[in-house]
């Protein structure tokens, strides 16, 4: 009988600075929770980890023009407020 090969699984190094403020504020929360800093970190962003990664909603783009809200459906006329 051959042996069953387990998939690898390939990881990306994400790196970003905190000040010693910063740092001190995450490593007392996590004492107090009973959890690591990498730990917390990745449940934080979970949610955008694991749900984007074949297909990002439409809504979730943000547009060239901020200020749409003023334009009626066509784009070229401005909407009566009052």
């Amino acid at each position: 009988m051959s042996k069953l090969h387990k998939k690898r699984h390939q990881y990306k190094e994400v790196s970003f600075k905190l000040s010693a403020k910063q740092m001190k504020s995450l490593k007392n929360y996590c004492r107090a929770r009973k959890t690591t800093p990498t730990k917390l970190i990745k449940k934080s962003i979970r949610y955008y980890t694991e749900n984007f990664s074949k297909e990002i909603p439409s809504k979730y783009y943000t547009t060239s023009n901020q200020l749409d809200i003023f334009y009626d459906n066509t784009g070229d006329k401005t909407l009566d407020m009052f």
